[in-house]
């Protein structure tokens, strides 16, 4: 059975070491939102051994932190959805009180148009250097 995360990185890759890569997602309407994904084709979090399972969960956390500490949103959003896609991934969108769906969640239905859209950017070369830095910090050889 073919798998969109199997198949393709998923976006625009940030960071990856052996089981994990970071992905910049192509969304017009959430320019800064990353995925985490597994590198593994596995379903589920309670899938991955116990021994895995905090580190990647770290890993999620660092990325949540480094998009607040580059963007300041006015909320973070993290799921972990795969109901279209079950591969193990998390969504680790920055949500700001001028996006389309704010303060609905992402799926909802617009609140606004994108042109009264506004966010902060940053390049993607910085939230590639930012990111790397963030691992580099919390793996400690973990996860490698």
């Amino acid at each position: 059975m073919a798998c969109e995360l199997c198949d393709s990185d998923g976006g625009v890759v940030l960071w990856r070491n052996q089981r994990v890569r970071v992905v910049l997602v192509d969304d017009a309407d959430y320019p800064m939102f990353c995925r985490v994904i597994w590198n593994a084709h596995v379903k589920e979090m309670t899938d991955l051994p116990e021994a895995d399972r905090q580190p990647f969960l770290r890993i999620v956390f660092a990325v949540e932190q480094t998009l607040r500490n580059l963007l300041n949103p006015a909320k973070m959003n993290l799921a972990s959805l795969g109901n279209q896609t079950p591969h193990l991934h998390w969504h680790v969108i920055p949500r700001f009180s001028t996006d389309r769906h704010f303060p609905r969640p992402v799926w909802a239905e617009s609140m606004r148009t994108q042109q009264e859209t506004a966010y902060p950017r940053v390049s993607e070369e910085t939230l590639k250097r930012e990111i790397a830095k963030a691992m580099a910090m919390i793996l400690g050889g973990a996860l490698q």
